[in-house]
């Protein structure tokens, strides 16, 4: 019988890295108390630890992250604009 694979939040891991940075609990005991494998609190741990100086990087703007919303919004300007003009022009013809 297979066992299903657990998905945990950034949260939990958060947590329990932070439990074994504490170094109050060994890594089994901390394991047991959070029902995952060893190997996971120690993956976590170096994780976190190796993360740690990210947290203290200046934060700058993601461009790439902007880049198609904003593209997406002038390419709905710029079709907004072509079909006012051209019911513009429509209307001019119709009144004459």
């Amino acid at each position: 019988m297979s066992q299903k694979r657990t998905k945990h939040s950034p949260e939990f891991k958060a947590k329990v890295a932070l439990a074994a940075i504490k170094n109050e609990e060994t890594v089994a005991e901390l394991s047991k108390r959070f029902s995952i494998h060893p190997t996971m609190v120690s993956k976590w741990k170096k994780a976190l630890l190796d993360g740690a100086s990210e947290i203290f990087t200046k934060p700058t703007k993601s461009k790439k992250n902007q880049d198609p919303q904003v593209d997406e919004l002038y390419r709905q300007i710029g079709q907004l604009k072509v079909e006012r003009d051209f019911l513009a022009k429509g209307l001019s013809r119709l009144n004459g």
